[in-house]
C-alpha cells in the first residue's frame, strides 16, 4: 500500500508537490517525511545519482525516480509490488510535467503545486489494490522490468554524516511545515465546493424568494 508521495527539486530539494495522508500515525508519518527531505538534501549535492532506487527503511521501502530535475518519491509497505509502485511513479511524473513542467525551475516557495495532490490522492486510489486486473495486468507487463533497480538501506543513503537522530532534530521545524501544508489544502478543497455549489444555492434562494413574493400578493 502506498503511505506517502512526495515531489522535489533535485537541483536544490524544494518540495513541489505532497500527497496528504490520513492524520492517522501522524508521528510516524512525520519521522519519513523528514528522513525522505534528508534524501532530497542528499540528491541535491549530487549524490547518489541513479535514476531510479529503493531504499529499506524499518517496515517500509522508499522508491524513487528522477527525470528532468525532478525526483517523485513514493513510501510503500514491504509487502507492496516494486513493479506497481514504480508503474505510481510514473503515472504522476507524466501528468506532473504535463501540468507544471514549464513553471518547475522557477518555483520559488516550497509546494508551490500543492494543487496537485487532487491528482495524487486519485492516482493513488488505483494502486490500492494489487488485485484488481488492471494492476495485475501492469504486473505481468514483460516491458515494464524493475529487476535491474538498486535496493539500498536508508542509513547507508544517507551516510555516516546524516544519521537517523538528525531527523529527529529536524521535526518539530518540519512537522509546522505539514501542518501549514494541510491547512492550505483544506481551504483550497473549501474553495473548491463554494464555487461548485454556489451558483446552485443563489438559483433555489431566488426560486424561494419568488414564490414567498407570489404568495404574499396572492
Amino acid at each position: 500500500m502506498v503511505k506517502l508521495t512526495m515531489i522535489a527539486r533535485v537541483t536544490d530539494g524544494l518540495p513541489l508537490a505532497e500527497g496528504l495522508d490520513d492524520g492517522r500515525d501522524q508521528k510516524d508519518a512525520d519521522f519519513y517525511k523528514q528522513q525522505a527531505k534528508l534524501l532530497f538534501k542528499n540528491l541535491s549535492k549530487g549524490q547518489h545519482e541513479a535514476s531510479r532506487m529503493s531504499i529499506e527503511t524499518g517496515s517500509y521501502f522508499f522508491h524513487y525516480i528522477i527525470e528532468g530535475r525532478v525526483c517523485y518519491l513514493t513510501m510503500c509497505d514491504r509487502s507492496y509490488p516494486k513493479k506497481l509502485a514504480f508503474q505510481y511513479l510514473e503515472d504522476l511524473k507524466n501528468e506532473f510535467e504535463r501540468v507544471n513542467g514549464s513553471q518547475i525551475e522557477t518555483a520559488a516557495r516550497p509546494y508551490a503545486f500543492i494543487k496537485f495532490d487532487t491528482f495524487i490522492q486519485k492516482t493513488k486510489k488505483l494502486y490500492l489494490d494489487t488485485r484488481t486486473q488492471r494492476n495485475l495486468a501492469k504486473l505481468n507487463d514483460e516491458l515494464y522490468e524493475v529487476h535491474q533497480i538498486m535496493t539500498r538501506n536508508v542509513q547507508e543513503v544517507l551516510g555516516v554524516g546524516e544519521k537517523l537522530d538528525q531527523v529527529s532534530e529536524m521535526s518539530i521545524r518540519l512537522t509546522s511545515d505539514t501542518r501549514i501544508y494541510a491547512d492550505k489544502a483544506k481551504d483550497l478543497n473549501r474553495q473548491a465546493l463554494i464555487r461548485k455549489y454556489a451558483p446552485v444555492a443563489i438559483v433555489v434562494g431566488i426560486v424561494l424568494m419568488l414564490f414567498w413574493v407570489k404568495n404574499k400578493i396572492w
